[in-house]
């Protein structure tokens, strides 16, 4: 009842803030319809930004547009580096049709966006539906009093980039009075984060219809005792147009992953144990990694039936000390940092490029990723869920400085988004407040501890951290955190060329991280850069032998340090080289990718390959894939 207690107190906090997200599912009661496709698309008069608020370009077809993909970043699609680079208002339009018979059916109507980056304002048919702000993260608008039903209907976003320093990540702008160098009026955007500030709407963009009374929120905490899974839930639920006379009946019912009924509940809250189960384990630590089972939620009313099915993991997370346990079994993480990033596209979804990135990270023998630096789609931890991919769940919280009230206030808004949208996930094993803040100031201490108690409020079961680039003496808000994530890039930032350093500085720096703090330590990133096809003997920075050189050291300062009981994981900078904004440092974007942008391995990849299955075939005892690349070390 404890447990319960806590999961109830865990809904009525969320409850107040904000309403439920649930992605769109169509069920018998549910339809979804995507919008997804070319839409119409300008830019503001750099000059004017408000020209087009001003003229009401959301209240009429646009007169002078180019075609832009949705979802995907408007930056890189064009030939046009005004547009690549465009920092301000641009505005997107898109005509669709609803069925007459939504309305004759008395149904509700939702405009749900995945993410548009970074502020959006979005009008049906001339009218305000909602605005947001914060990319990263879905909202959406019951818009069924502003549709036309049975003739077109037009939907306007106007989306902003600008980023400023109290957005999550921050920005600065300068005018620069120098008018020897810069014409009168010029502006200059800056950013400290390393990724390349792409915009656009970014992910799916759905109609979905509800009946009158709908189920608005679902939370599930799951546990284990033996082999009984354990499922505890709360459904919410809400009336949109009268009064009900009664509660309505909630009954709930669990499907295994075959579609094989296990048992039935009935109750808006409630506890389901099932013997036996099939627990929710990483990928190559069980035969069946991510078992999901299927919450059904019927829930029928005076006013009708309506249907959600939930896909839901049973496991229990914990940890102590020195150790991370899922299922209570110590576990440890090998993986990398990772972004949504790809050619063309930009930051926006593409479901090629998803499975392509989920087939090389099995490939790999991986077992978990960081959302550097902000939230993913859902549809890439959909995957995650299903393929028993731990994730670290991180803020947009990239670089930050200047811990001011307002600051925190939107930080502390972005974490109960993401709480929400996430709090079911199987694969979110921990969240992730920030990476890299400037943590070494004396604010970052007050900013810190009230963030992390305000994510403690809304979850309980998952460990809190941020990402530290400063030092065990210096940092002052580490001390908060449930493990210390660390990145730390020795022979590269530091020490550049002096890989003969690597294991020395590497075994004591996190040795002393948990000597501390007493708690377990997390390689987050390490690693080096490299061009694809570079090579020099004897190994120099930037070519693809100095990657692997760099990583091999790094592999045994990890092996000695795991024979000490508090290191939980590693994971490598970076997934696959990604874009970053246009500078001397970096050529063509960052380059310390185990693949290249376009998805191809580099030696490193190869050799990480041999790293993290071996890793597994020693805690687990599988077999090696034959064709590995690299044998021994």
């Amino acid at each position: 009842m404890e447990a319960l207690s806590i999961l109830l107190t865990l809904c009525i906090v969320l409850a107040t803030s904000l309403s439920g997200i649930l992605y769109p599912r169509e069920s018998e009661s549910r339809e979804v319809v995507s919008l997804d496709g070319i839409w119409k698309f300008l830019t503001s008069p750099t000059e004017d930004q408000e020209n087009g608020f001003r003229n009401k370009w959301y209240s009429t077809h646009f007169e002078k547009w180019i075609q832009m993909p949705v979802p995907s970043s408007y930056n890189d699609v064009t030939v046009n580096s005004a547009i690549r680079d465009y920092v301000g208002w641009v505005w997107y339009q898109h005509e669709f049709y609803v069925p007459k018979r939504w309305w004759a059916d008395k149904q509700r109507v939702v405009l749900r966006f995945g993410s548009v980056h970074y502020t959006a304002m979005v009008w049906v048919n001339g009218k305000k539906a909602c605005e947001h702000s914060g990319g990263h993260l879905p909202f959406q608008a019951d818009i069924t009093q502003l549709l036309l039903y049975g003739t077109a209907n037009i939907v306007t976003v106007a989306v902003n980039n600008t980023l400023t320093p109290t957005s999550l990540p921050q920005g600065f702008i300068q005018h620069p009075n120098d008018t020897s160098r810069y014409p009168p009026g010029y502006i200059l955007f800056h950013h400290d984060f390393d990724f390349f500030n792409y915009a656009g709407i970014h992910r799916p963009v759905y109609l979905y219809t509800t009946p009158q009374t709908y189920i608005d929120d679902i939370t599930v905490i799951t546990d284990i005792d033996g082999d009984v899974g354990i499922i505890k839930y709360v459904v919410k639920y809400k009336n949109k147009l009268m009064d009900l006379s009664s509660t309505p009946l909630c009954t709930v019912t669990v499907f295994a992953q075959n579609g094989t009924r296990i048992t039935s509940v009935i109750g808006l809250t409630g506890k389901i144990h099932i013997p036996k189960a099939n627990f929710w384990w990483p990928y190559l630590t069980s035969p069946t990694p991510g078992y999901l089972y299927t919450l059904k939620i019927h829930l029928n009313s005076e006013t009708g039936d309506d249907v959600y099915r939930l896909p839901i993991g049973i496991r229990k997370i914990s940890w102590n000390a020195t150790t991370f346990l899922i299922n209570n079994v110590p576990t440890h993480m090998r993986g990398f940092g990772k972004h949504e990033d790809s050619n063309l596209r930009g930051k926006g979804l593409d479901y090629t490029l998803l499975i392509r990135d989920y087939n090389l990270i099995a490939w790999l023998g991986a077992n978990a990723y960081r959302t550097s630096h902000y939230p993913y789609a859902e549809e890439a931890l959909d995957m995650a869920d299903a393929l028993g991919i731990m994730i670290i769940d991180e803020s947009p919280a990239c670089t930050i400085d200047y811990f001011t009230d307002e600051l925190l206030q939107k930080h502390k808004a972005v974490m109960t988004e993401l709480v929400r949208r996430d709090k079911n996930r199987p694969s979110v094993v921990m969240w992730s407040l920030a990476n890299e803040p400037r943590s070494f100031r004396n604010e970052s201490r007050k900013y810190f501890s009230a963030l992390v108690n305000l994510t403690k409020s809304l979850d309980t079961t998952r460990p809190v951290s941020f990402v530290t680039s400063q030092t065990a003496d210096t940092d002052k808000a580490v001390q908060f955190m449930d493990i210390i994530c660390v990145n730390r890039y020795p022979a590269w930032y530091s020490d550049s060329g002096r890989t003969d350093l690597i294991q020395l500085q590497v075994k004591n720096e996190l040795a002393k991280w948990h000597h501390v703090f007493n708690k377990p330590v997390l390689v987050t990133e390490y690693g080096a850069g490299s061009v694809i096809g570079m090579h020099t003997a004897p190994s120099s920075m930037w070519t693809e032998d100095y990657q692997v050189v760099t990583l091999k050291e790094h592999f045994k300062a990890f092996d000695a340090l795991y024979k000490e009981g508090f290191l939980i994981g590693e994971m490598i900078w970076n997934f696959a080289d990604f874009a970053t904004p246009q500078e001397y440092i970096r050529p063509g974007g960052c380059k310390k990718g185990l693949f290249s942008r376009e998805r191809q391995p580099k030696m490193a990849a190869h050799i990480t390959r041999w790293r993290y299955w071996t890793l597994a075939q020693n805690s687990t005892n599988i077999t090696l894939p034959d064709d590995l690349l690299f044998a021994g070390p």
